[in-house]
């Protein structure tokens, strides 16, 4: 009966493949597609596509405000006649344009 002193090969084997397996999932989770890094970047992805999203929403509604003053139903005299002079060009005959 002898003992040996030195570990079985086997016992260093599981381990190497357990620690292996550990290392590649703990990388995985942080690293992977699905990962803590990826998740930071689609939060920050995520606030800058709703800050776009509220300056077109205020942007929509600014142009209903627009397109509601002109209509046949509520007609704004001053919107009109701005849109005249950047639109068509036209002038009062009391105006003076310097160039």
């Amino acid at each position: 009966m002898t003992i040996s002193k030195r570990p079985a090969v086997g016992v260093l084997v599981f381990f190497a493949v357990a620690l292996s397996l550990g290392l590649y999932f703990t990388f995985a989770a942080v690293q992977g597609d699905y990962g803590l890094f990826r998740r930071a970047e689609i939060l920050a992805e995520k606030d800058v596509l709703t800050a776009q999203r509220d300056e077109l929403n205020a942007e929509v509604a600014h142009m209903e405000n627009l397109t509601r003053r002109l209509s046949d139903e509520y007609l704004d005299l001053d919107l009109l006649d701005q849109q005249a002079r950047d639109v068509l060009g036209l002038l009062r005959t009391d105006e003076i344009v310097i160039r």
